[in-house]
């Protein structure tokens, strides 16, 4: 929020007394007197808006400080930042206009919100003159937003990839480490509390989806392209595809990926094939890990919890800090995401290239392989390994072949025609491959 004179104090309100809108109120309450300390100045939490102000939330929250009327926080002349924790799209993005129309600045956690309908938001903040944080949207705790956005500023970015969903990464460790079947592991990550009663977004990748969204707009200055990023979860992934990848010298994950190709960025989310040794692939349970290639710098990697009340709460206190060092000192508002004069588009999965593993099922009989091998050929689809497991001599057996890089739409035009063939019994499986050939 563009301010005529300095203040003396900034005054926070919150919308949402979930998960991460608890931590933040705790870190606001309980570190009130270190944030003074660190900042020069103090950060007050006014009001805190939820339909539920009645369950015990173990924070002991000041007396007038909840409200069940939002209104107290988007309307509220004596608040200078809104925080949006609600989640969600139509509640939250009409809450988050309505307190951008009235001049305050938003934090938010958002990441749904901000990829599919962010275009609209950030125009209306920079139209407003007001400050847009979303630290939170990405990582949890990793300052992931900060590191693209300003520690990397004087950088090309080659590469932006890495495990952004911890539901997803602790079923495939789980799956990886104990040979478990993926709906074993689903149930048991819901008991935990790792998984939501409906899993959707994280087992299918579509959180990822939005992540990336996200931290692709930062790395290439594109805008927000959720309707673009490919998008595959890992409901298809079995213990026999991952016992094979081990053979080979892989683990799988659920990746999130942005590269720039020769003037366009690819943006996928997939299962895909890490080389053991890589550091991303070391990378278990529900931790997050980022990793970024800057034509100046090198290779960056950014790891810790992904997710958590005060992980994320703790990238929301660090957005509130810096929009509050803005607003006491009168300087302009900063409203996120910048646009390329000229920004690259994103590259259709069609022309992708990567190396790739599949599994046929084909019937064991002599000649299959050349078969296979020359459908591959007459598609330009180079083979680097062959693994075939088991002699069973006319039923279907494992045929596991490992390529060098190809087109995406030679492998899917390939791979039609080696699933019409009579010795293959089943649709191939197919998980892209990254690393060195």
């Amino acid at each position: 929020m563009a301010q005529a004179k300095t203040k003396k104090a900034v005054n926070v309100g919150i919308l949402g007394f979930g998960t991460v809108g608890s931590g933040t109120a705790r870190i606001l309450l309980e570190n009130a007197r270190l944030l003074k300390d660190r900042l020069g100045f103090p950060v007050n939490l006014r009001k805190i808006a939820d339909l539920d102000i009645t369950r015990d939330r173990g924070i002991k929250v000041p007396k007038g400080v909840l409200t069940t009327n939002a209104a107290e926080v988007t309307d509220n002349p004596d608040v200078d930042i809104v925080v949006e924790l609600i989640g969600g799209l139509k509640t939250a993005k009409t809450l988050m206009l309505r307190a951008i129309k009235n001049g305050r600045n938003v934090v938010t956690a958002n990441k749904a919100l901000l990829a599919e309908e962010g275009e609209e938001i950030f125009a209306q903040a920079r139209k407003k003159g007001v400050s847009l944080g979303f630290e939170a949207s990405v990582g949890g705790g990793i300052p992931i937003i900060k590191a693209l956005g300003e520690g990397l500023v004087a950088n090309n970015i080659n590469a932006v990839f890495g495990i952004v969903n911890g539901t997803s990464n602790y079923i495939l460790t789980k799956m990886t480490n104990e040979a478990m079947e993926f709906a074993a592991v689903l149930k048991e990550a819901q008991q935990l509390g790792y998984a939501e009663a409906d899993p959707t977004l994280d087992v299918e990748g579509i959180d990822s989806a939005h992540k990336l969204t996200i931290l692709a707009s930062l790395a290439y200055g594109i805008p927000l392209s959720f309707k673009s990023v490919y998008t595959e979860g890992i409901t298809g992934i079995t213990p026999l595809d991952i016992g094979f990848a081990s053979e080979l010298g892989f683990k799988i994950k659920l990746l999130a990926i942005a590269k720039s190709i020769n003037g366009v960025v690819e943006l996928r989310v997939h299962p895909t094939m890490l080389p053991k040794e890589d550091l991303v692939s070391q990378v278990d349970g529900v931790m997050n890990a980022i990793y970024v290639n800057g034509r100046e710098t090198g290779d960056t990697l950014y790891y810790g919890r992904g997710a958590g009340d005060m992980p994320t709460g703790s990238a929301v206190v660090s957005d509130i800090a810096d929009i509050a060092k803005l607003v006491v000192n009168g300087s302009p508002a900063k409203a996120g995401l910048r646009r390329l004069p000229s920004p690259p588009g994103v590259m259709p999965i069609e022309d992708v290239e990567s190396m790739y593993y599949f599994r046929f099922t084909a019937l064991d009989r002599p000649g299959v392989l050349s078969k296979v091998s020359g459908v591959l050929g007459d598609n330009n689809i180079s083979i680097a390994s062959v693994i075939q497991k088991g002699r069973k001599e006319g039923e279907a057996v494992p045929l596991i072949i490992l390529t060098h890089k190809a087109r995406e739409k030679d492998v899917r035009k390939a791979l039609g025609k080696i699933d019409a063939l009579p010795v293959v019994a089943a649709k191939t499986r197919l998980i892209r491959v990254e690393g060195k050939e």
